[in-house]
């Protein structure tokens, strides 16, 4: 729980604004580092509601988390793990994500989720042939694939797709396939949108893509089929009887048992037994397995089930408990904007945005410097051995964006970084002038996101949580987290200074039978007193046609699925109970008493007990190594603040 309370913390935990009044009342230092009183009561009551238990909500108790926050801080940047590569390269990539949901073009963003919405709740059914081709090819081989399609197209008008597709499809140039059913965002964007824009029974002209170029065929368009609610109940497939296991839970289906009750019992699926074998809701493409989603698409009715079906994770039966709708455009509008965002459509988004920006910003003119670099390059630049010459003007001014100077070496640098994407088709000429386009839309982009942290309080506070956050992951992994896998020495004297922490609970070896009807299990009572095994009773009391018992054996403590509450452990058979709306008796074959558990069983809680008492001892050093004085005024006025 304590390192759970403290990742939350280090998560959460905001910086002030960066053109926060200096002049607002200190409520402690760390080492003579102010830290205000407003930034501590904005995180504590942001956290507020996050957090159940009522001592976290407790002023003091929580400003001594907020203390060692700091300190950890403190701690982190004097080691100067704010400075190394990875921390700063990680934030960058960070920013620029975080800059994209304040900076993007509302009006096009708009236009492009209204378009994906109705996209997502209508598919596609379609084929279609790529002939593939480099994005820098030149204009001649161009023409001649786009001219070999469009001889394809009316191939595919006059003989039908099939037997274009026998003919041209080699799986390596051209491709001619079948593609089934989609829906948005499940293709690039340029085939999407001429699958869209195609109607039914027709095919479109050669289009573009980063793959080549493409000519598709429009099969069919339907409505989206909206989600589906199942339950399941799962034999995992390293039972050798795991067939005939759910063959047996069919039986009893089909029989009229509950199948929520047989699912608590003997579905394997842990994450969903106890609810009655009840999944989260999904549409089609959301599950890692086909065949599951075929099978429960398939059902038609609601409460129905299907026959036992094999996946890679192990033998199923799915009841039918709900269709859901398609959402509507407000319910689905948040997720496509976030889709929208990080699909290849996004740079509609950013293309709107920096043409904007070219009209905002005062921008120097660079065809001087675009003339220069024309002249510097030549064909070394192909083979990507270009070095700038030794009378290279580095420092001279190659752009300007508003006051920001950008230099020869800057774009000279960009040059260097592009040369492995450049197509020996283009002219160096071409190549500079493309090359600027970039490197301008790259520089106006990285200006706006500059200024936005001291213009945006939003993305500001924002953009602090993670920075903390990341740079206290960092400090806590070296420090804390790392400790119980390098030193197990130490972890090993903390298992045995503290053995009596770790151990098991009573448990019994037994076997528990079940089954729907009293009269059944009270004959499996009977049999089991008796001495029979339960593969005896099961040749009794179950048969081709009809399961009415079934066992779970092993080593159990109270609070086993299997198990009746209040269970007493002692040997023998016990009375028949009513449990998960069947009934059942259990047969305890041996009482197991509480015992210790071993280093190797308990190694996971002892590894992170371990971690705990490190970082707690660790948590007093850093507050002796550096001053923390606290304002008991400041804290006096926070108080009745917050208590208001």
């Amino acid at each position: 729980m304590m390192k759970f309370f403290s990742i939350l913390l280090f998560l959460l935990f905001t910086i002030s604004f960066q053109a926060q009044n200096k002049n607002e009342d200190v409520l402690f230092t760390v080492d003579n580092d102010p830290v205000y009183a407003s930034e501590f009561i904005r995180v504590f009551n942001k956290n507020l509601d996050l957090v159940k238990d009522e001592s976290q909500k407790d002023i003091d108790a929580y400003l001594k988390l907020f203390v060692d926050y700091k300190l950890k801080l403190k701690e982190a940047k004097s080691l100067g793990l704010d400075t190394l590569p990875k921390y700063i390269r990680e934030l960058n990539n960070y920013k620029r994500q975080l800059a994209k949901s304040h900076l993007a073009d509302n009006k096009v963003t708009e236009a492009l989720v209204n378009e994906a919405y109705e996209r997502t709740t209508n598919e596609v059914e379609a084929s279609h042939i790529l002939i593939r081709l480099d994005e820098d090819a030149k204009p001649a081989d161009t023409l001649e694939v786009y001219n070999k399609l469009m001889k394809l197209r009316d191939r595919v008008v006059n003989e039908g797709f099939e037997k274009v597709q026998e003919d041209v499809h080699d799986g390596e140039t051209t491709f001619a396939e079948d593609l089934g059913y989609f829906s948005g965002f499940k293709m690039v964007y340029e085939f999407e949108n001429a699958a869209y824009n195609t109607p039914v029974g027709e095919i479109s002209k050669p289009f573009k893509s980063s793959f080549g170029y493409h000519i598709v065929l429009v099969h069919n368009k339907r409505k989206d089929r909206g989600k589906r609610k199942v339950a399941h109940i799962m034999v995992g497939l390293e039972k050798e009887d795991a067939e005939d296991r759910i063959q047996d839970i069919y039986k009893k289906i089909q029989q009229g048992e509950d199948f929520k009750s047989l699912a608590k019992q003997f579905s394997e699926d842990k994450s969903t037994a106890n609810n009655g074998g009840e999944l989260q809701p999904f549409s089609g493409g959301e599950l890692r397995s086909q065949e599951f989603e075929d099978a429960a698409f398939a059902i038609d009715k609601i409460g129905a089930c299907t026959k036992p079906f094999k996946t890679s994770f192990g033998w199923h039966i799915v009841k039918l408990l709900d269709k859901i709708a398609v959402p509507t455009f407000e319910e689905a509008k948040h997720t496509l904007e976030a889709k929208v965002k990080k699909d290849s459509r996004s740079k509609l988004i950013s293309t709107s945005r920096v043409n904007k920006l070219k009209e905002r910003y005062t921008i120097s003119n660079a065809d001087a410097g675009l003339t220069y670099f024309v002249s510097i390059l030549n064909d070394d630049y192909y083979k990507n051995q270009w070095e700038t010459p030794k009378d290279f003007s580095a420092d001279k001014i190659f752009l300007t964006i508003e006051n920001k100077e950008i230099t020869n070496a800057d774009f000279a640098n960009y040059l260097l970084k592009s040369r492995r994407r450049v197509s020996k088709n283009l002219s160096l000429n071409d190549i500079v002038e493309n090359a600027y386009k970039d490197f301008l839309e790259t520089s106006l982009l990285t200006y706006e996101e500059e200024k936005l942290e001291f213009e945006n309080e939003d993305y500001a506070h924002i953009l602090g949580e993670y920075r903390d956050g990341l740079l206290l992951f960092d400090l806590m992994e070296r420090k804390i987290w790392r400790a119980a896998s390098q030193d197990t020495i130490a972890v090993q004297e903390f298992y045995n200074a503290n053995k009596k922490n770790y151990f098991y609970n009573e448990r019994v070896e037994a076997v528990v039978a079940s089954s729907a009807k009293k009269k059944d299990i009270n004959k499996v009572a009977k049999l089991l007193k008796a001495g029979k095994t339960f593969e005896d009773i099961k040749k009794v009391m179950n048969t081709k046609n009809e399961v009415r018992v079934l066992f779970t054996s092993g080593t159990m403590e109270a609070n086993h699925q299997a198990l009746p509450e209040n269970l007493p452990f002692k040997k023998g058979v016990s009375k028949i109970c009513n449990h998960n709306d069947s009934f059942v008796v259990v047969k305890v074959v041996e009482v197991l008493p509480k015992s210790t558990m071993t280093y190797e069983e308990a190694k996971g809680r002892v590894d992170s007990d371990f971690q705990d008492e490190k970082e707690k001892k660790w948590l007093t050093s850093l507050a002796e190594k550096y001053v923390v004085s606290i304002n008991k005024d400041v804290l006096k006025a926070v108080k009745n603040q917050l208590n208001q």
